[in-house]
């Protein structure tokens, strides 16, 4: 018998989920380890080097406001800062920043090494330990998750374990004709965790992800690119960061052309995708430059946007022609495109299809409903994007650790955050494609901003001991601010009106209301964008609040658990199948299964009322 080590949570996987997961266990005093291949990856980025986005900016803020990592981590090492959207209302803004790729990896190495009660240990792991608790695996757990052994013969012992294991799982690259294992390129795969999960009962599938080549800067003819400027005040994505002062870098722009689609479509009998050497899922809005070339054949050009790697590096990342077509085909593809006519590639592009297990078998909490204390988190649950895995990690990590310590879950609700709304489609609804979000998801977006989201979840974090003090006492003062600048605008008159009715016109902006009141000028940049926000989205927010409350007496309803749904005479076959899989905790929850009818619930309501 080898060596055995104990803890309280063990996280499998070291990218952007593995990280927060295993940040946020320790934080709230659990002993963790976080096991990875290569200590040298972690918070690697895979694929672009940016952070942030329409939709995925809500989620990173959100991160931040719950104690996470990944805001801190890209505003040490960001090299662009930009806010998409800008045209469209404050509740469509995405804040997107460049990152200098090796710096981010460096530098959420170092938060992750500097965190209490987190070790970080370089282990493969090839088999989960678990015990039989004599469940059916669906009203009650079969299993419970007691470790992990790993290569060399060890174990790790502990109550609850993390997945988060990215493209890893039994991964396969494909450039073209060629085949190679592999979760990204130059590392390795894994396919003892699939064969365990597969003797747990639980649900493995396929999905497929892509990347682009990198290009050298040294072949680009920059004079024929359009360049794309970071904004002027770069926005910090965490709430303790106050200014990020650096000079930005630029980005370019140029285009494919017709040209370009023709060689595509001359080669697609090479394409791994249309051959059936791919036959999994991949991303629908994220797609390869081949699949854009099908599916809008009326388009002659799609933009590429060339996107430096770091400040000590000439590799560039030509964002929008991700491909999985054989190197001869991008050599000339590339070739073609304006200012690069004698590019050189530095890594060509390749698709990777890999294992990930579908959603609706897991609880609200990310926990699995066949063995208890088994989390999941990151792309292992059919979700694409660094964003959306450091959403579920931070929620996976912290109710391992809650659940070791035989404390209440942290449970999010759609009308909190988005990462509420991430997570209830996950397990709600499942997914048949790899998962993205979108601000179009959440139903209370107006409320739901990027700039509020400390307000939101702060409290929140707090009260589970996610959330460090000196953050806590920063938005406590930030909150007091707000709250005496509120009074002074409405008790501050212009021609008889208060500058808080002013505010609420499109026209007159906080610009116009410190003229109005020069003491206004005193007031923090992030406590004025909330109050304008605020006070612009307030009777909206109202409306939104009213409809929620009226929702939420019935949507809140539980759903005993272990509810017999065979039992409920007139339900259909399928709704009784899929309510018996997904195990809904509420009516709400249940009114978001797909397929499920209002007639469905109406049915479920008789019968726990026990009318006849």
């Amino acid at each position: 018998m080898g060596c055995s080590y104990e803890y309280d949570v063990l996280v499998i996987g070291a990218g952007h989920a593995g990280v927060e997961a295993a940040c946020a266990a320790a934080r709230l005093g659990a002993r963790t380890a976080l096991l990875t291949t290569n200590c040298d990856t972690v918070g690697q980025m895979s694929c672009n080097p940016a952070i942030g986005g329409v939709g995925k900016a809500q989620l990173v803020r959100e991160v931040d406001a719950l104690g996470g990592v990944m805001a801190r981590a890209i505003d040490a090492t960001g090299i662009q800062y930009r806010v998409l959207n800008r045209s469209k209302g404050p509740a469509m803004h995405g804040p997107r920043a460049q990152a200098d790729k090796k710096l981010y990896q460096m530098e959420a190495k170092r938060l992750v090494e500097e965190t209490p009660n987190l070790d970080l240990r370089q282990e493969t792991v090839e088999e989960l330990l678990v015990e039989p608790l004599g469940g059916d695996g669906v009203t009650a757990p079969a299993w419970r998750v007691t470790g992990v052994r790993v290569r060399g013969d060890a174990e790790y012992r502990a109550a609850a374990v993390v997945l988060t294991t990215g493209t890893f799982l039994q991964a396969v690259m494909h450039t073209g004709e060629a085949q190679t294992t592999g979760g990204r390129a130059g590392e390795g795969t894994t396919s003892g965790i699939s064969a365990a999960l597969h003797r747990l009962g639980v649900v493995v599938d396929r999905f497929k992800t892509g990347t682009p080549c990198r290009l050298s800067a040294t072949s680009i003819d920059f004079s024929q690119l359009d360049e794309q400027p970071g904004d002027p005040e770069p926005q910090p994505f965490s709430f303790l960061t106050d200014t990020i002062d650096r000079e930005q870098m630029v980005c370019w722009i140029t285009r494919t052309t017709p040209e370009i689609h023709d060689l595509i479509r001359a080669n697609l009998h090479r394409a791994p995708m249309f051959t059936g050497q791919i036959e999994s899922r991949g991303p629908r809005y994220c797609p390869s430059i081949e699949d854009k070339v099908v599916r809008f054949a009326d388009k002659e050009s799609h933009q590429l946007f060339l996107e430096p790697e770091g400040r000590h590096t000439r590799e560039i990342y030509v964002n929008g022609i991700s491909t999985s077509l054989p190197r001869d085909v991008q050599d000339a593809m590339v070739r073609m495109v304006p200012g690069l006519e004698r590019a050189v590639i530095m890594r060509y592009g390749y698709a990777v299809e890999y294992d990930y297990c579908p959603p609706d078998q897991l609880l609200a909490t990310l926990e699995s409903k066949r063995s208890r204390g088994l989390f999941f988190a990151g792309q292992i649950n059919g979700t694409t994007g660094y964003e959306e895995a450091a959403a579920q990690g931070l929620v996976a990590g912290a109710n391992a650790a809650l659940a070791a310590a035989g404390r209440e879950p942290l449970v999010l609700e759609r009308e909190d955050s988005y990462i509420g709304v991430l997570i209830d489609d996950l397990v709600t609804r499942g997914v048949d494609e790899p998962y993205r979000m979108f601000t179009s998801r959440a139903e209370h977006r107006l409320a739901l901003r990027h700039d509020n989201a400390d307000r939101r979840l702060t409290p929140r974090a707090a009260r589970h001991g996610l959330a460090e003090p000196h953050r806590v006492e920063r938005l406590a003062a930030k909150t007091a601010e707000i709250e005496a600048t509120l009074a002074a605008l409405a008790a501050t008159r212009v021609q008889g009106t208060s500058l808080a009715d002013l505010l609420k016109r499109p026209e007159f902006t906080w610009t116009h209301a410190v003229e109005a009141a020069p003491t206004l000028a005193a007031v923090s940049r992030e406590a004025a964008v909330q109050i304008e926000n605020d006070i612009r989205y307030a009777g909206y927010v109202a409306l939104d609040r009213e409809r929620i409350e009226r929702q939420r007496k019935h949507s809140q309803r539980m759903i005993p658990e272990g509810f017999d749904y065979g039992n409920v005479r007139h339900l259909r076959a399928e709704a009784r199948e899929q309510l018996a899989r997904i195990r809904p905790r509420t009516f709400g929850q249940a009114g978001r299964v797909s397929g499920i009818t209002p007639a469905d619930l109406a049915l479920v309501l008789v019968h726990l009322e026990g009318r006849p």
